[in-house]
């Protein structure tokens, strides 16, 4: 069988109602062609890792629930050694469309003026050409918080700083992939801030998403407040580990991971 290039990882915890017709979206031949499956299956109660092996995609599932960060890094792990080029993350709840995969995955192979190509590309909400996706006003108060830390730390605007959907180099999984190289538990804006300043190249495209119908979000009720201040801090501390205490500076200058 020919080797793909892609890995497209999904973390997944009892999205039954949804995770099926997501993978059959993403059997279409034009996926298929380029890219593997694997689903991080949290330790689901439902029938989540059922319908993923009656579907024939590659699965990983964790006898205790982990969390999201974990299940990532997991799949990162397994890319790294399985030799794949790229990866692509999305969520398993359906808000992800399926089209955006193509666009990660032509993006990544895009090089810049200098003939640079892309570590980490963002499937961006709130850039020109994305479809407008209603968000809740705590929410929103949090994304301008983390614009602005971002902006404040890296002079870069982001405008997309928790995306879930993102494209990534073999340089820039295999980083993540290394011991305390990735927030195992909440990794988000401080991931993009940590990336940014180390030296790895991210962008944005514009991305088509929706809104989640079945199951229960893991930022529902109280929990964006909760989750807003955490970040902050976090956004915080990888500034001064990285500006202050020069912990893994110039990583993303280092030579392509082969």
């Amino acid at each position: 069988m020919e080797e793909k290039s892609v890995l497209i990882i999904i973390p997944a915890y009892n999205e039954g109602k949804n995770i099926g017709a997501l993978l059959e979206q993403l059997e279409q031949p034009e996926i298929r062609e380029i890219a593997d499956v694997l689903v991080m299956n949290d330790a689901s109660t439902d029938n989540t890792g059922e319908i993923v092996k009656a579907r024939g995609h590659k699965i990983v599932t964790h006898v205790y629930n982990l969390g999201y960060g974990s299940g990532l890094q997991v799949g990162y792990k397994y890319a790294a050694n399985k030799g794949y080029r790229y990866v692509i993350q999305m969520d398993a709840d359906g808000q992800h469309d399926v089209s955006n995969v193509m666009e990660l995955y032509q993006r990544l192979l895009t090089t810049d003026e200098n003939g640079r190509h892309p570590d980490i590309v963002l499937g961006s909400r709130f850039v020109d050409g994305s479809v407008t996706y209603p968000i809740p006003f705590v929410k929103r108060v949090a994304y301008k918080v983390f614009r602005l830390l971002i902006h404040m730390g890296t002079g870069r605007k982001i405008m997309d700083p928790t995306t879930g959907l993102q494209g990534l180099s073999r340089r820039a999984f295999s980083f993540y992939a290394g011991y305390n190289h990735f927030d195992d538990r909440y990794p988000d804006a401080n991931m993009i801030m940590q990336m940014m300043l180390l030296g790895y190249r991210v962008e944005e495209v514009p991305a088509v998403m929706h809104v989640r119908t079945e199951g229960v979000s893991m930022h529902s009720g109280l929990k964006p407040i909760l989750y807003m201040f955490r970040m902050v801090f976090s956004i915080t501390a990888v500034w001064a580990r990285i500006k202050l205490f020069h912990v893994d500076a110039g990583a993303g200058n280092e030579e392509s991971v082969s």
